[in-house]
């Protein structure tokens, strides 16, 4: 069993770190501040070959496979978890395609939303399917006259949903079959009947913005659709496990950049005549946090060990973001309460990161439907 990274991996994690200091860590207090889309850092992404992890190198990607995909989500987490998520999110496009596009729709999107500056994003969630899939009402009906899917209804709380360009929508196409006929239809941006709606104003990740979509009588392709009729949940499930393992890398950048913050602080902070980090009880604190972060980073690492390996990873992927999301939340508590009042202040950045890991909890499944799904899969149900 080999825990060091190969040559490759540790470079890409050299020049993601790299990356995260000089172009993204200036600019992330004022993302959060203006919630803007961070659009030249994201073009600074795609130039790096960031964007293009995971999608072969003959569809015009970087290569690589989750592992290098948790490096660069983490690196990136460290200095702004928003941007991380921008990452991770647009990644799940590709990721969807490859495993059930066709031929013709990997030689059009890959080369895209690899190294051709094109953001993907994924939407299943609608205002009354959350976390219960089986209740989206949205609807994709043939209409064999013009060779078309008509979509009518909306999603929400969708990532990246008011930048992308490309956007892999779940719908109905067989709607008295529910779950069964459910769906999935690559929409692209500026299709007629298309239309972003609300921006969500939200407590972090400001830069990643979180859009509700509106699809009134928007008329796609047939050669649109992903994978087959009605097998729609099969692929929206194969995408979560990979994107909850993005969204751990992304937990688990967010605990690993406080504890860098914490450290740094102890050793300048004087209290009484002496560093802070001579104080026991905030010794403790380090070590509970950076113990806790070790053992989630290897979650992380071996689901993406076994997404990579093409192994089923369904629980591990719920085991390594649960475990990541929940520490996110406990570390920046602590760092903020090393801070103590500079922590609070919005001058300093750990008041960002402890909004930000709140998200992680909740957003590609909720820490009790992760519960549910490891339960089910221990217990054999």
């Amino acid at each position: 069993m080999d825990f060091n990274f190969s040559p490759q991996q540790r470079l890409i994690r050299k020049l993601a770190r790299e990356f995260a200091e000089k172009e993204v860590e200036p600019i992330a207090a004022d993302v959060d501040k203006t919630g803007k889309f961070p659009r030249e850092t994201f073009e600074k992404m795609v130039k790096a070959g960031f964007t293009g992890v995971c999608t072969p190198v003959e569809y015009g990607g970087s290569g690589g496979s989750d592992i290098e995909k948790v490096i660069l989500v983490s690196e990136i987490a460290r200095k702004c978890a928003a941007t991380a998520g921008i990452l991770s999110i647009h990644t799940i496009f590709a990721s969807v395609i490859l495993k059930f596009g066709t031929e013709e729709q990997k030689k059009k999107y890959l080369p895209k939303v690899g190294k051709g500056g094109c953001l993907g994003a994924f939407a299943l969630t609608e205002p009354n399917a959350g976390s219960d899939a089986g209740n989206a009402r949205t609807t994709a009906i043939f209409d064999p006259k013009t060779n078309e899917y008509v979509l009518n209804g909306t999603k929400c709380f969708i990532s990246g949903g008011s930048q992308a360009d490309y956007l892999l929508i779940f719908a109905l196409t067989q709607p008295e079959k529910k779950l069964k006929g459910l769906s999935c239809i690559i929409v692209e941006k500026g299709m007629k009947g298309f239309s972003v709606g609300r921006v969500e104003d939200k407590m972090g990740i400001h830069g990643s913005e979180t859009a509700e979509l509106i699809f009134e009588g928007c008329r796609v392709p047939k050669e649109n659709l992903v994978g087959k009729e009605g097998k729609g949940f099969n692929i929206a499930m194969t995408a979560l496990d990979g994107a909850r393992i993005g969204v751990a890398a992304q937990a688990l950048g967010i605990a690993q950049g406080a504890i860098d913050l914490s450290v740094k602080y102890m050793h300048e902070r004087v209290q009484f005549g002496k560093p802070i980090a001579a104080l026991q009880g905030l010794q403790w604190y380090i070590a509970d946090m950076a113990t806790k972060t070790e053992a989630a980073k290897w979650l992380v690492y071996y689901a993406a060990f076994l997404d990579a390996n093409n192994m089923p990873h369904t629980k591990e992927a719920a085991m390594a973001k649960l475990n990541a999301s929940e520490n996110a939340r406990f570390v920046t508590n602590l760092a903020l309460q090393i801070h103590g009042g500079y922590g609070y202040m919005k001058d300093y950045p750990l008041e960002r990161m402890y909004r930000d890991a709140k998200i992680t909890e909740i957003y590609e499944g909720t820490s009790e439907i992760h519960k549910v799904v490891i339960s089910r899969a221990v217990l054999g149900r």
